[in-house]
């Protein structure tokens, strides 16, 4: 016999994957609204970025429409829609990560980073303030704020993971196709959060850097669990 690859299948998919079932069977009919992310998310004893994460992948396959402010609802196909079955994490999944990884990095970077490169957070944190006046919504200096603190913290591992993470977030299909909603909402990186950060690290301080970047993390999951 053949051996096969074992493959390990992303938890958001497998949550869809049994909606997806259940659409099929017309436990839920077209035009019908799913229950809330909180009552799935009980039913199938998972957290709600895992929800969110399942809903995004059957609105990428077509199965259903999200309609913010009001609930996810059934959507009639005309072709049989599919579901990756090797997708990419999710936009909650890299967030989750960053925040771990990140965290441990700021406070790094708070006992190495250097004058100049203080300087330059200072100036991407303008940057970011100025991209968020702007009616194309860009956020390249965000990005460049998180990847410039990895560069500061000396370690070349963390530098390419978190840089990792974040060609994750613009490139896998799950997490762009969230990302593209989110701008389309009018959603913008939190300022304050990144001074906080800077601040943090100006006073070269590991564990203030460190709590900075994971409160600015998990303000973020938070927030994007209230919004679409």
């Amino acid at each position: 016999m053949e051996i096969q690859a074992i493959k390990v299948q992303r938890l958001y998919l497998q949550v869809a994957q049994q909606l997806r079932a259940l659409i099929d069977a017309g436990t839920f009919a077209v035009g019908a609204r799913l229950p809330s992310e909180r009552d799935l998310a009980q039913r199938f004893e998972v957290s709600r970025p895992t929800i969110r994460e399942a809903m995004i992948a059957l609105e990428i396959a077509g199965l259903v429409e999200v309609r913010s402010g009001s609930g996810v609802y059934v959507k009639a196909r005309e072709s049989q829609a599919s579901l990756a079955e090797d997708a990419d994490p999710g936009p909650f999944e890299i967030l989750e990560a960053r925040k771990l990884i990140e965290g441990e990095t700021c406070a790094l970077a708070a006992q190495r980073i250097s004058d100049a490169q203080l300087q330059q957070l200072s100036q991407l944190v303008e940057a970011i303030a100025e991209e968020n006046r702007q009616d194309t919504i860009s956020e390249k200096a965000d990005q460049q704020f998180h990847c410039l603190i990895a560069e500061a913290a000396g370690n070349s591992a963390l530098t390419a993971a978190i840089t990792w993470l974040w060609q994750l977030r613009n490139e896998s299909e799950i997490s762009t196709h969230f990302h593209q909603r989110l701008r389309e909402e009018g959603d913008r990186p939190i300022v304050a959060d990144h001074q906080k950060i800077l601040d943090a690290l100006r006073s070269r301080d590991p564990d203030a850097s460190r709590q900075a970047m994971v409160e600015h993390l998990q303000r973020v999951i938070d927030h994007l669990l209230g919004v679409l």
